[in-house]
């Protein structure tokens, strides 16, 4: 690699570049539906306008989502977030499983989306990923931030586990873990315990997954 190449690669995100960056990836994880598809070529024009390596992560998903038939993503999605438990979406589920703590832990995302006026026009559970990143991106950075990294260990286990799967949902995940603050150690430890031991599994009756009727509306 040149060192012009290794100096551009170090360049620190602008703040705009993460608002971006957070913007595509919450497009790109959503369920493909047929917004999705309508909106890939804006998707790949605001892509182009990252640094790498952010431009080469989303790159990879965008790719993936433009020449794979919409029938076969969907199937794909199903099967990468809904049915495998270490690749959830919503991001309480790693440090509370389904406890009665989790329940504490969604109404600090609620709170933090009304103090910002951000109004979450979805059926989702507010700590879902992409509702996150949309906050981030278009209400409040430094909230929206904030949130991503008090769940960073949930965050990078998420990402680990599609590396682990090939999944090239990997590169939405890398690509949102490029504009949080470098891993440390004590985090990275987080990360191994939970990859360990997995996330407290006293049921309480909520779905871990989404709210009630969600995998009957995909179908």
């Amino acid at each position: 690699m040149s060192r012009i190449l290794r100096a551009l690669r170090r360049q620190p995100i602008t703040e705009r570049q993460r608002a971006l960056t957070h913007r595509v990836a919450a497009f790109a994880l959503d369920y493909p539906d047929e917004r999705l598809v309508a909106v890939l070529p804006d998707l790949r024009t605001a892509a182009a306008e990252l640094p790498e390596p952010v431009r080469g992560h989303l790159g990879g998903l965008l790719d993936h989502l433009e020449r794979t038939p919409q029938r076969s993503l969907a199937e794909e999605y199903v099967e990468t977030f809904d049915l495998r438990r270490r690749c959830c979406l919503h991001l309480t589920y790693y440090a509370y499983g389904d406890t009665r703590k989790r329940g504490t832990a969604l109404l600090g995302f609620t709170h933090a989306y009304h103090a910002s006026g951000f109004d979450v026009d979805t059926e989702e559970l507010p700590d879902h990923l992409c509702v996150v990143l949309e906050f981030a991106a278009t209400a409040d950075p430094d909230a929206g931030g904030r949130l991503l990294v008090q769940h960073r260990a949930g965050l990078e286990l998420l990402h680990l586990a599609l590396t682990d799967a090939g999944s090239p949902y990997a590169g939405a995940l890398s690509a949102v873990s490029a504009t949080l603050p470098p891993l440390t150690e004590r985090l990275r430890e987080a990360v191994a315990r939970l990859a360990a031991e997995g996330p407290p599994d006293e049921e309480v009756g909520l779905e871990p997954f989404a709210p009630p009727d969600y995998m009957e509306a995909r179908s």
